[in-house]
């Protein structure tokens, strides 16, 4: 099953929803509109319990360009707050809710486009890909998707990218840690709902409860870090798929969970 939004496409490729960035004429900026759009879809699809998955694309030659300079261009300053309030929406969207989110770009991604992919809990790119946070040569320094590149590549790396704007290979990407791997284009697909498949056999509510105190403990000093984990995983341990994943492996046998 299929749809098409204004700037999206949707595909249940159950258990993952597919989510495709569609304005493949412009390399799909992440427009005000188009950004409101994806975080009201996140959202919807991460509600429906058969969805263990989320997966971005982009259509066409490309992931995405980044914002859409045209929107922002003769704009008042509450006007260009606005623009960026609604994209730091999305991006804390895609952290917030329950289900990994998946970046699986090709071509390139850049500026914001790069900031979602550095966003997603997980990427898998294309080894054409290539990532830049090419703001600054256009005399508007990426400071937004500084935040998210700056905490998935050393410091050293990503003043690289925003200092200078240039290109980094996706084999460059996947050795800082801006993704996790790059693979051929043909393979594209099938690696990441390899992917998928490997998390739909897991607890959701263990895979929930991670991800919310992955992110709420990653920029905490650690005592605080783990004073936190240590709750999460007490209660962890006392939810049904905690007590059934022990006594599964206590039993020697496969885990049935109830998420």
């Amino acid at each position: 099953m299929a749809a098409t939004l204004e700037y999206l496409l949707v595909e249940d490729r159950l258990p993952a929803a597919i989510i495709t960035l569609n304005r493949p004429d412009q390399l799909n900026p992440l427009s005000t509109g188009l950004m409101k759009e994806l975080t009201s879809e996140l959202e919807r699809q991460a509600d429906r319990p058969e969805v263990r998955a989320i997966v971005l694309r982009g259509a066409g030659r490309a992931f995405s360009a980044g914002h859409d300079l045209k929107e922002m261009a003769d704009r008042s300053l509450d006007e260009e707050r606005e623009i960026f309030a609604v994209c730091n929406k999305l991006m804390a969207t895609v952290q917030a809710i329950p289900v990994p989110v998946i970046a699986a770009p090709h071509g390139i991604a850049t500026a914001a486009g790069c900031q979602l992919v550095a966003t997603c809990d997980l990427a898998i790119a294309s080894d054409d890909c290539r990532f830049a946070t090419s703001g600054v040569r256009y005399g508007l320094f990426c400071s937004t998707p500084g935040v998210a590149v700056a905490r998935n590549v050393g410091r050293k790396n990503a003043m690289e990218m925003l200092l200078t704007g240039r290109f980094v290979d996706a084999a460059t990407a996947e050795r800082w840690g801006l993704i996790n791997r790059a693979v051929p284009l043909q393979q594209l697909d099938n690696e990441v709902m390899t992917l998928v498949t490997e998390l739909a056999k897991l607890s959701r509510y263990a895979l929930t409860l991670g991800k919310e105190g992955f992110y709420k403990q990653v920029d905490e000093k650690q005592g605080e870090a783990y004073r936190l984990m240590a709750e999460a995983i007490s209660c962890n341990a006392v939810a049904p798929d905690g007590k059934e994943g022990i006594a599964a492996f206590v039993e020697k046998r496969a885990p049935v969970w109830s998420s």
